[in-house]
């Protein structure tokens, strides 16, 4: 798909969308897709695109996933988790339905933002706003996005990790296939770790690398710690790699436990910086995730600087 047929995908959905950039390079906003970001380079979309999402309406009776890239509230599940308020897994829909402004713009920035109620797996409500600060730099061969993912807390009372954990987390998706991988700096065992069924059969280090097989084969996700700086997603049949890092924490946040467990279950003391998720359906998420301070109060804005670069193996050849 390129970026003139998803701009005039959203027009049929009669969803708004913002361009940052342009059409043949750049980014594709979805203000009515959950603020969903979805990158264009050279003219082609590089990341998943669901139609089905654009044109339809998710419900409670199916969640219709966009693709693209995505800001998510962190943990997924656990007691203090915001996908299971209900006792199963559902998307909240104050971000699925969520109407997101531009409140900046220029040719190659913009900021998009949502009120966003959350409610926690042991029920308590809390008042957001969402806001995705964009920046997209280009070159002959790459093209990079950065963004401030942010969450700001609009709630009248200070909260404590014994009520409440709040992180900001974006899930950038693409379709896979045979040979597609996900590659971050060889570290200790320690620092990476299952949170589905094992995976060892999809990982392996070699030449100092990991690499996690995101071939579409099984379902799987692993999360890894502060100790790595990068993580990189590869498609050699569309000679494409995306590489994601992400800055340091704000003062007094820490990294918490994502992990999609059972609302009955505290977090663990795990410390997930990034995340790699493979989907039988044939799509990987490479995922970077924010801090969470020790106590939530009034105003308080917890967030991850994010750049993403991709880039094109041929072209990079050819210079």
């Amino acid at each position: 798909m390129n970026g003139t047929e998803l701009s005039a995908l959203f027009e049929k959905g009669g969803k708004r969308c913002h361009v940052i950039g342009s059409v043949e390079n750049g980014v594709i906003a979805g203000l009515d897709l959950e603020g969903r970001l979805f990158t264009v380079m050279h003219g082609t979309v590089m990341n998943k695109v669901n139609p089905a999402a654009i044109l339809g309406i998710t419900s409670r009776s199916a969640y219709l996933n966009p693709g693209g890239d995505g800001l998510w509230p962190a943990p997924e599940g656990t007691r203090f988790g915001y996908e299971y308020p209900t006792g199963a897994w559902r998307v909240p829909p104050g971000l699925s339905g969520a109407k997101f402004r531009l409140i900046e713009a220029s040719r190659t920035h913009g900021v998009i933002e949502a009120e966003v109620d959350l409610i926690n797996a042991s029920g308590l409500g809390i008042p957001t706003v969402f806001r995705r600060k964009i920046t997209v730099e280009t070159a002959e061969a790459t093209l990079v996005v950065k963004a401030i993912e942010s969450i700001e807390y609009i709630g009248s009372k200070t909260l404590s990790r014994k009520e409440c954990m709040l992180a900001p987390w974006t899930l950038c998706q693409f379709d896979s296939e045979a040979g597609c991988e996900v590659v971050f700096p060889e570290t200790r065992d320690s620092a990476v770790w299952d949170l589905y069924d094992p995976s060892s059969a999809k990982r392996y280090v070699k030449d100092g690398l990991w690499h996690a097989k995101t071939d579409g084969g099984a379902k799987y996700q692993i999360g890894i710690d502060k100790a790595v700086e990068w993580i990189e997603f590869r498609n050699p049949a569309k000679h494409l790699i995306v590489r994601r890092s992400s800055g340091k924490l704000p003062p007094r946040h820490e990294y918490i436990d994502i992990i999609d467990a059972p609302p009955d279950k505290m977090p663990s003391d795990k410390r997930t910086r990034f995340s790699v998720y493979s989907d039988p359906a044939y799509f990987t998420e490479i995922e970077a995730v924010g801090g969470c301070p020790e106590k939530l109060e009034p105003g308080m804005i917890v967030l991850v600087e994010v750049t993403t670069e991709y880039g094109n193996t041929e072209r990079k050849q050819e210079e």
